[in-house]
């Protein structure tokens, strides 16, 4: 009986010391397996943006935005030409204001040695500015009718006749009248060599008559 006693006693304490060593995780909730982690190192919730990334939709900075198709980026370079200057409007005949500041050159030919005079009117007047054979008679003719120096082409339908007056040429640039003025002459027709010779006057002696 004795020894029945002590056998039930010895096997109650060793489940008690059983017990005593196996950790209780709480009422409901699972034992953790030694080893493992409840979270992972490195990981995000969702949501949350990891950083370095760029939301979808935004550019980053420093980088530059793609012109939209067609475009064309505010530096890049054109190769549009520029527009020609508008040609000089030819100035109405008959009288004027006599006002002038003319550069004239004339050649002997294309590539002769140039003659330079210089024409200033006020009012038909030469201006001591003026350095020209006969100044007075080249404003008195400006003031009589300025479109000598700037004529119109031909109108069409016209024939200029086929006659050639020489080699001589000539330019006039400046201004008359408020209007500026680029006009060359020369003698390779019939045309030609009455526009010269009605400007003979603002050509000077170098570009005497025909």
């Amino acid at each position: 009986m004795r020894k029945q006693l002590i056998s039930v006693l010895l096997a109650l304490a060793a489940t008690g010391g059983l017990a005593a060593c196996t950790p209780s995780t709480g009422p409901g909730q699972p034992s953790a397996t030694p080893g493992t982690t409840t979270g992972s190192p490195g990981t995000e919730s969702p949501g949350t943006e990891t950083p370095g990334t760029q939301t979808p939709g935004t550019g980053t900075p420093g980088t530059p935005s793609t012109p939209a198709p067609g475009s064309t980026p505010p530096d890049a370079e054109t190769t549009v030409p520029a527009p020609a200057p508008p040609a000089a409007s030819p100035l109405p005949s008959g009288p004027g204001a006599g006002d002038a500041e003319l550069s004239i050159t004339v050649k002997a030919s294309k590539d002769g040695k140039a003659v330079n005079y210089t024409l200033v009117c006020k009012d038909g007047a030469p201006m001591a500015e003026s350095q020209h054979p006969n100044a007075a008679a080249g404003c008195t003719a400006l003031k009589n009718n300025a479109a000598i120096v700037n004529p119109a082409a031909p109108p069409k339908g016209i024939s200029c006749t086929q006659q050639y007056g020489g080699p001589q040429v000539a330019t006039v640039t400046g201004e008359v009248n408020g209007t500026p003025v680029e006009t060359s002459f020369a003698l390779r027709d019939g045309c030609q060599i009455g526009a010269w010779n009605a400007a003979k006057d603002i050509l000077g002696a170098a570009g005497g008559a025909l």
